[in-house]
């Protein structure tokens, strides 16, 4: 098996779970009820934005892409995984693996271009409240809409397109789903570029957004501080809490990820379950925390909320 070649027809297997007898039905029922519950929250955000005209703002027409990328990462992988569960047959054709994996890193990129782009809006809303309309023009904010997918694209892009003259000798994915590193491990080929472009590309995405949001914040910070208006500095802290919030906890599941594969005492289920915290928590954390600490978001929702209610 090792030795052979595989074509891009040949199926890949998948790990999976331990699952005990008769826990093969509430684990699918669990995760369906995650699945559904990330959907409706982030569909919700979005329609939120998208149909009240109190939120047609530069701030919350590039928020939108949150809740979007969100939903890009639950639904390129939790399907995939409920459905192996179920059916019992943990195989996936090679395109779609790969198309897999492309979608997750296109999701953890994306939340960091993100976040960058929002941090940038708060800051020049916050430090240049009286030019913001002027910088923060519908053309500006198509554009860094335009900048925050098409970066991510051209790095997941550049970071795959390396693997499509390797050739492939083996068929199992050691991860319940298909990521970059997975797919290398196919190979019988040298994969030192591939290992050295990745890491670049790594590094760069991550020090690009925490270089933006670093100065943006500090910037913030000090403008509140400059300022003797309280309720300046209680703005201020309201739109930001929410961004530096989501970003530690994204930074937090990305490293327990990463420690998990670094120690052998650490069963394999559990370090799958990690793999797949950075894909399940944001779309269920990232509406509620926006609920909780976007007044206009909060005021909106309750608002429609109690329409319905009544009607």
């Amino acid at each position: 098996m090792e030795n052979s070649s595989f074509g891009i027809s040949s199926p890949l297997t998948l790990e999976t779970f331990f699952i005990p007898p008769g826990g093969k039905y509430p684990i699918f029922l669990f995760g369906l009820a995650i699945y559904l519950f990330g959907m409706s929250c982030n569909l919700t955000l979005i329609s939120l934005i998208i149909l009240k005209k109190n939120l047609h703002k530069p701030m919350y027409f590039i928020l939108i892409s949150l809740p979007v990328n969100d939903l890009i990462g639950i639904t390129a992988m939790l399907p995939k995984i409920l459905s192996n569960i179920v059916t019992e047959t943990p195989e996936v054709s090679y395109p779609l693996c790969v198309l897999q994996a492309f979608l997750l890193h296109m999701c953890a990129g994306g939340i960091l271009f993100v976040l960058a782009a929002m941090a940038f809006d708060r800051y020049i809303a916050i430090c240049m409240p009286l030019r913001y309309s002027s910088v923060m023009t519908p053309r500006i904010v198509a554009l860094i809409i335009f900048l925050v997918w098409s970066s991510d694209f051209v790095c997941i892009l550049s970071l795959f397109s390396l693997q499509s003259g390797l050739p492939r000798c083996r068929s199992v994915i050691l991860n319940v789903f298909c990521d970059n590193p997975s797919l290398l491990k196919l190979t019988c080929g040298n994969i030192i570029l591939n290992n050295i472009i990745g890491l670049f590309i790594t590094v760069f995405i991550q020090v690009l957004s925490m270089s933006i949001q670093a100065y943006s914040y500090f910037k913030i910070l000090v403008a509140c501080l400059s300022r003797k208006q309280s309720d300046a500095k209680v703005k201020a802290v309201n739109t930001c809490v929410a961004q530096v919030v989501i970003l530690v906890m994204f930074e937090i599941a990305g490293t327990f990820t990463v420690l998990s594969h670094r120690f052998k005492d650490i069963s394999p289920d559990l370090q799958k379950v990690t793999g797949m915290l950075m894909f399940i928590l944001p779309p269920l954390i990232n509406p509620i925390v926006y609920g909780l600490y976007t007044s206009e978001i909060r005021r909106t929702f309750l608002s429609v909320f109690k329409s319905r209610i009544c009607f």
